[in-house]
């Protein structure tokens, strides 16, 4: 197995030259910062935003020429359904970053749970588009957060429920929900790339607590402002810089040799800062039948069929 040399950092990032990334929601946080490093690099890079405001002023900031950005609302099958009809050339790494954490009760265009369908299902559809142009890598920016998630008893039924936000709703479990997909999504992704030979390597990583406006949003939404208030002082206390967080994106966008399936997180006191280092997650995020079901949900309710 390839070790991670400790201590890897943005400086350590091998020339891009000729690479192409296509990074979602990249306007801000953890997205931006990867982009930036990546330009840096010499890679060519993608990034989508929800707005042209947003898009144009991170395109702006981060220089142009190397940088175009895309419109992309991952709560709209349609958008999805653009963006990747307006990708017409091969990408060499794909990065599910976009999420959004602990929002209140709320439905996507398509009528999926917000948390599930912007940070899975809007991903999966989006990934399953473009599958045949991705050269090289997928990779998702999942959480420790998907220590709290589960689907009960794995069924089609259960899961099918969750991402159409059926039944008692917790802001906390279902963003551990969706984070757990991201990792079952990555691990049966690797089986199938292995199965139809499709030469993807799938690759899986958290942050840690990096200091985002993601754990500031969802207070906000719920109009918890005290919650909000603790949740940005915290940041500023404990966390660590968007950049730092970026690392592990970062390593399993372009480190050499990672095997598929591939799990990366911060090396510190509970992962929760630091280099990236090789990680483990729960063992369900493993479950070859959950993976299963959730992919066979997965496109039932985007239509997206991967093949």
């Amino acid at each position: 197995m390839i070790e991670i040399p400790r201590g890897w950092n943005a400086t350590d990032i091998p020339q891009l030259s000729g690479k192409r990334f296509l990074i979602t929601g990249a306007t801000s946080g953890i997205g931006k910062e990867a982009a930036r490093q990546l330009i840096r690099a010499g890679g060519d890079v993608i990034i989508t935003a929800r707005t042209d405001e947003k898009g144009q002023a991170t395109v702006a900031e981060l220089g142009k020429g190397r940088v175009t950005y895309e419109k992309l609302d991952l709560t709209s099958l349609a958008s999805v359904r653009e963006l990747s009809a307006r990708i017409t050339h091969d990408i060499d790494v794909l990065i599910l970053n976009a999420g959004v954490m602990a929002t209140p009760l709320a439905k996507t265009q398509d009528g999926f749970e917000l948390q599930m369908g912007t940070n899975h299902l809007g991903h999966f559809a989006l990934a399953g588009l473009l599958r045949a142009r991705v050269r090289d890598r997928i990779v998702s920016v999942a959480s420790q957060a998907h220590r709290m998630g589960n689907f009960n008893d794995g069924s089609i039924a259960t899961i099918r429920e969750k991402a159409l936000g059926q039944g008692a709703y917790k802001p906390w479990a279902a963003y551990g929900a969706s984070k757990l997909a991201n990792l079952l999504f990555i691990n049966e992704l690797h089986r199938r790339s292995t199965a139809n030979n499709w030469k993807i390597t799938g690759l899986v990583v958290h942050p840690g607590w990096s200091a985002t406006n993601l754990q500031t949003v969802g207070p906000a939404m719920r109009g918890a402002f005290l919650e909000e208030r603790v949740s940005s002082a915290m940041n500023s206390l404990l966390a660590q810089s968007a950049s730092r967080g970026a690392l592990p994106t970062l390593c399993a966008a372009t480190f050499p040799g990672l095997e598929s399936s591939t799990y990366i997180g911060p090396d510190g006191l509970f992962e929760m800062r630091g280099f990236p280092r090789l990680t483990r997650a729960i063992s369900s995020a493993y479950d070859p039948s959950l993976g299963a079901n959730l992919w066979k949900v997965s496109e039932e309710l985007t239509g997206v069929t991967w093949h």
